[in-house]
């Protein structure tokens, strides 16, 4: 059951899709309450509206990414390994002629670098399954992170792993196997409360790393003109909250 609420809320999380089932909802109860069902039709618009004001997007991503601040890869304390989740469909960074991971702020794996590079763990974990034509996400960020000065031998690949869930418990196996215990684990500021739990329920002793996702904002107008950008930020972030919620009910059913 919980499983189901789980994708019904990653659906809903993004705010046109919950819009939709209010103006829904709001029909079927103005054939009997007029009144009511318009007051859920103009609320279900205003809530996609906004979520799509940049402003109030980056007050609600703000509440997660403020949670875990971001820490110079020199401060970090020592561990056994550097674990980097998956999270990018491509890397465009991969075509210029010349990468430096201490400009590259929002990358997870320049980030991964920075740590490897400054002494703080001498393994590199890249977890990320859903193999296709082009390999396994892991596969592919270990051609990525070889680009960033990180080499070959010190990579390790888990290639099993389609969601936060199966990270956690993935990584933690293949770190065991090879007698590691605590991880610098790196993923974005927004994803960092959720995969921080999960690796922790593993037993493991964690270390969070996150990676700031910023959005520029220098105009009145990239503020507050409301953007499909913005609403997809929105969306991240309220599917991140919908699934701390049901990690916290899973707890409680325990």
């Amino acid at each position: 059951m919980l499983s189901g609420l789980s994708a019904a809320g990653s659906w809903l999380s993004y705010p046109p899709c919950a819009s939709v089932v209010l103006v829904v909802a709001g029909f079927v109860v103005s054939l009997r309450f007029r009144r009511t069902g318009r007051l859920i039709a103009i609320a279900a618009l205003a809530w996609s509206l906004l979520w799509s004001v940049p402003v109030a997007s980056d007050w609600l991503r703000g509440t997660l990414e403020s949670r875990h601040p971001v820490v110079a890869a020199q401060e970090l304390p020592r561990a056994d390994a550097i674990v980097v989740l998956g999270g990018a469909t491509s890397y465009r960074w991969m075509q210029r002629e010349r990468v430096d991971p201490w400009q590259m702020e929002s990358s997870r794996l320049a980030a991964a670098a920075r740590a490897w590079l400054s002494g703080r763990a001498p393994v590199v974990i890249l977890s990320g399954g859903n193999g296709g034509r082009e390999g396994s996400e892991a596969a592919r960020m270990r051609t990525a992170i070889l680009r960033l000065g990180v080499p070959e031998h010190v990579i390790v690949l888990e290639e099993h792993s389609r969601n936060t869930e199966d990270n956690a418990r993935n990584s933690a196996r293949v770190a065991r196997s090879i007698g590691l215990q605590r991880v610098l684990l790196v993923t974005s500021s927004l994803h960092m409360p959720r995969a921080l739990r999960l690796f922790r329920n593993t037993g493991l002793d964690v270390i969070p790393v996150p990676v700031p996702e910023r959005a520029l904002r220098r105009t009145w107008r990239d503020r507050w003109l409301p953007s499909p950008s913005a609403l997809w930020r929105s969306g991240r972030a309220i599917k991140e909250y919908t699934a701390l919620l049901m990690l916290a009910l899973q707890d409680h059913a325990k």
